[in-house]
């Protein structure tokens, strides 16, 4: 639910899914966050559920459940960041 919800709103510069965004900003860090608002919002995430995991009993079954969300959230990361950069030969999609 909550890619759902990130994949609507956020913006990544490069995804043809992406919805291009209005205004522009005026400086080149603001632009640069809202370009990238999707692997910046995965990273910061990421980075708490992994902080998270890393405090708790990795064989209890909380700690389980958090060592998929990392685990889920790394993989969706990585298809974020390779569908930006990997083309395909004859997709109208790849870059």
């Amino acid at each position: 639910m909550v890619m759902v919800i990130a994949t609507k709103y956020l913006y990544e510069k490069g995804s043809a899914e992406s919805k291009q965004p209005r205004g522009i900003v005026p400086n080149r860090v603001g632009e640069a966050v809202r370009e990238h608002s999707l692997t910046i919002f995965l990273l910061v995430t990421g980075a708490v559920w992994l902080a998270l995991f890393m405090h708790m009993d990795a064989q209890g079954k909380w700690g389980q459940v958090v060592g998929n969300i990392v685990s889920e959230w790394t993989q969706v990361l990585g298809l974020v960041l390779l569908t930006k950069r990997l083309i395909e030969t004859g997709s109208k999609d790849s870059r």
